[in-house]
């Protein structure tokens, strides 16, 4: 018997606001979504954006879907629509680069007084050079859109960059 990638509970407890339920779940299904989008258009860069795009159209709605057992559905009806409008000529990415409740509490961040440093070079250091590159020329006041021109990349690949390397930058600091 296969394992169901898309097991109603898991569903359920995804739905229901339980964390790692949710990153399993859209975890297991970025890789559906890869997949797919690659045979229909194989551009790397575009097909990252459209996974990103489906995966934040399912996130959004997951809180609607009625049938646990359908998600998988669901799912692909939201890669389908994704598509439909990159064909169109109407695919416009939709990533924010924070989710604002995702920022730390203040109690997250360290005070300079009680003697705790931060080695900002040493986490900078941990990071990809294409992720410092891109925060870097934010700090110099660029536009994504600018960003992604100059990399030859796309606006949400480098949102991405951007996301990616402040998740990775709190878990330095925060262990």
């Amino acid at each position: 018997m296969a394992l169901n990638k898309f097991d109603p509970k898991l569903v359920r407890r995804a739905q229901q606001g339980e964390r790692n339920s949710r990153n399993l779940l859209l975890g297991r299904l970025s890789k559906v979504f890869e997949s797919f989008f690659k045979r229909k258009l194989g551009n790397q860069a575009v097909v990252d954006d459209l996974v990103q795009c489906s995966l934040l159209r399912v996130n959004s709605g997951l809180e609607a879907l009625q049938q646990m057992d359908k998600f998988k559905a669901f799912a692909m009806k939201a890669a389908m629509f994704e598509l439909h409008d990159y064909y169109r000529g109407r695919h416009s990415p939709k990533e924010r680069t924070y989710e604002p409740q995702l920022l730390p509490d203040n109690k997250d961040f360290i005070n300079p007084a009680s003697g705790d440093a931060i080695d900002v070079e040493k986490a900078l250091a941990m990071l990809t050079p294409h992720a410092r590159r891109i925060l870097e020329l934010r700090e110099h006041g660029y536009k994504f859109k600018e960003i992604a021109e100059m990399l030859d990349t796309t606006e949400t690949a480098a949102k991405m960059q951007v996301k990616r390397a402040f998740e990775k930058m709190r878990t330095i600091f925060v262990d």
